[in-house]
């Protein structure tokens, strides 16, 4: 597999729903929440994009505000311990759903966390490497097929290759682009939204922040991360 993101989402409920009316951008908004989101920072707009590129590398971020829901992709949510994402990003939502989405598949890292009404309900990291890294609250339905046994990966059939975790991380994290989302990257499952037709707003960024807002600790960079 070669899919990477690191995004999060913000919904007024379900974000697949909104997602799948084909929403239209609204470019002000979208403008307006970037500049919450990245205060202090000077951001230009650069071009445009869609739903299938969230993994922009520094210093890039890429942003859509649509009726229902709101995408923003950036390097903040490319996170191995997701719980221990700035408290900012969560202040702005408020007391909406939110998801983040982030996997690499160099490293075969995934992580996603699940906010609502402003609680942390569920959080998972997971590499071959590591291990798991992070496992707060109870597994969402759509993961339980992943932590049955006789679904556990292999890799080459012998018992000296069985692969160091119950399943494959990249595998979980289509299966939640698709449960939370609508879509796959390169997954299989039956999708009902096309990323390449939702728009994302493309910024430049000079002056990013280095550290994390002083209401959060600080977290340190993810320890696959090579930019």
């Amino acid at each position: 597999m070669g899919a990477k993101t690191w995004m999060l989402v913000i919904a007024d409920g379900d974000a697949r729903a909104a997602l799948e009316a084909q929403p239209a951008l609204d470019r002000e908004a979208s403008r307006a929440l970037a500049e919450q989101l990245f205060p202090g920072e000077t951001l230009e707009l650069i071009g445009e994009g869609d739903l299938s590129y969230t993994n922009p590398p520094d210093p890039l971020m890429f942003i859509g505000c649509f009726p229902g829901v709101s995408v923003i992709a950036a390097s903040e949510f490319a996170v191995d311990h997701p719980s221990q994402l700035p408290g900012r990003f969560l202040d702005i939502a408020g007391r909406r759903r939110i998801t983040l989405h982030a996997m690499h598949s160099v490293v075969d890292w995934f992580a996603f966390a699940v906010w609502e009404d402003g609680r942390l309900i569920r959080s998972l990291s997971l590499a071959p490497d590591s291990g798991i890294l992070e496992d707060i609250g109870e597994p969402l339905p759509f993961e339980a097929p992943f932590w049955a046994e006789q679904q556990r990966a292999t890799v080459g059939g012998k018992d000296e290759d069985a692969y160091p975790l119950p399943f494959h991380p990249l595998e979980l994290g289509e299966a939640v682009l698709l449960a939370r989302f609508g879509y796959q990257l390169e997954g299989g499952g039956k999708a009902s939204v096309d990323p390449c037709a939702i728009p994302l707003l493309h910024f430049q960024r000079a002056g990013m922040r280095r550290k994390a807002a002083p209401e959060a600790p600080e977290t340190p960079d993810p320890w696959w991360k090579f930019w």
